[in-house]
């Protein structure tokens, strides 16, 4: 990129009201379900701005979503950045700036991210470096499971709030993720007719839901060898995982229910009701032989997904890294699920996670440094740069 408009962008970047916007949106809790509050910051803070702020309800209207266009008024792609206001369901802690760093609820998973692109939107406008295309962003609920099931994102999806390509601050910064596995989150409740009993007094014939519960775990673990054949060579394996198991009140009593929790995750894009419907033969089979019953939730957080190296978005991030840190970040995986899953799947756009070098996400002790929040900002304004005005390829 010309070093000139880089320098112009970096320079555009304000230390100050960058932070100054994280730390307003990290002191307002929002634990997932609950992220009324900090939307209604957010939307003021742009609306302060000069941005002209949408709410789309979203099927959540305990907490609608923030939307912002911003349009070059030339013709070109839209760029989305988008971000989950909410955050996991743990004390809150206040936010603080210490030595260069944000603490905080929400300080990497992932306000610190938003307040990085919030100030990415302030610096195309400033120094008009937009020549084509537009910027949305979108900001919502309902993001961290088991508490919420990403309906805010999917409505806004359905709706119509999309670009052409998306950017997502989570705190993922030492790749580029071109791939990663689809998850699913499951609780699996075992349990018999009648009430607790003593041990020495249960019937010979009563199903043992304990023992039905830990079987489960030594099949789970003996399927998740074999899922492990199922591989990508960046995403990696097919896998299952029990992490919780549950069951009883004393040590000398045979309960009536067992509960377990675990996940099962995928390589191959488009296999969600494949890996349903396996999971819940295995479960109906389990059933029978042990003479409980068996319920089970299995609520999909993401499906896998691939980005093409030649997609377009690709090459502009990656000239817009390269033009900020004078390095390259070479291809690799997403480890975890986060709504870009969702845009895959449901959108059909390319979805690329890169935020901030943030440490703590879901702990007590989230912290990001101010000039990682920088260089996102920067990294994200020179991205769009270069890849919204290509108007013959957007066609």
């Amino acid at each position: 990129m010309d070093k000139g408009l880089v320098e112009r962008v970096q320079q555009a970047v304000d230390e100050k009201r960058l932070i100054d916007t994280a730390v307003q949106l990290i002191e307002v809790p929002s634990p997932t379900r609950s992220a009324g509050a900090v939307a209604d910051r957010l939307a003021e803070i742009l609306g302060e701005d000069g941005f002209s702020v949408e709410r789309p309800v979203a099927d959540w209207p305990e907490a609608p979503a923030v939307a912002v266009r911003f349009d070059s008024g030339a013709p070109g792609r839209v760029l989305q950045f988008d971000g989950h206001l909410d955050t996991v369901h743990l004390p809150f802690v206040p936010p603080r700036l210490e030595k260069g760093c944000l603490y905080g609820s929400g300080s990497s998973d992932m306000k610190g991210g938003i307040a990085a692109f919030v100030e990415a939107l302030r610096v195309l406008r400033e120094t008009e470096t937009l020549q084509g295309g537009q910027i949305l962003i979108t900001a919502h609920d309902h993001h961290e499971g088991p508490w919420g099931d990403r309906r805010q994102l999917v409505a806004l999806i359905r709706e119509g709030y999309v670009g052409d390509a998306v950017l997502l601050p989570e705190y993922l910064a030492d790749c580029l993720p071109v791939a990663g596995r689809g998850m699913a989150i499951f609780e699996v409740r075992i349990t018999r007719d009648g009430e607790p009993v003593h041990e020495v007094l249960r019937p010979a014939d009563t199903p043992d839901v304990l023992a039905a519960g830990a079987q489960l775990v030594v099949e789970c673990r003996q399927w998740s060898q074999q899922l492990a054949l199922t591989t990508h060579e960046v995403a990696g394996c097919d896998s299952v995982f029990v992490g919780r198991l549950q069951s009883g009140e004393i040590y000398n009593q045979s309960p009536t229910e067992c509960v377990l929790n675990g996940t099962r995750r995928w390589v191959t894009p488009g296999a969600v009701e494949e890996a349903r419907s396996e999971f819940a033969a295995m479960l109906q089979d389990l059933a029978d032989r042990t003479g409980t019953q068996i319920e089970h939730d299995f609520e999909v957080q993401g499906d896998a997904f691939r980005i093409d190296l030649k997609d377009s978005l690709v090459g502009a991030f990656r000239s817009a890294y390269e033009s900020c840190t004078g390095e390259q970040l070479s291809p690799g995986r997403k480890s975890f699920v986060d709504d870009g899953n969702s845009f895959a799947r449901l959108a059909g756009i390319p979805a690329l996670t890169h935020g901030p070098a943030a440490t703590g996400a879901h702990t007590l002790s989230e912290e990001v440094s101010v000039a990682e929040l920088i260089r996102v900002a920067q990294v994200y304004a020179l991205t769009a740069i270069t890849y919204c005005p290509d108007a013959a390829e957007a066609a």
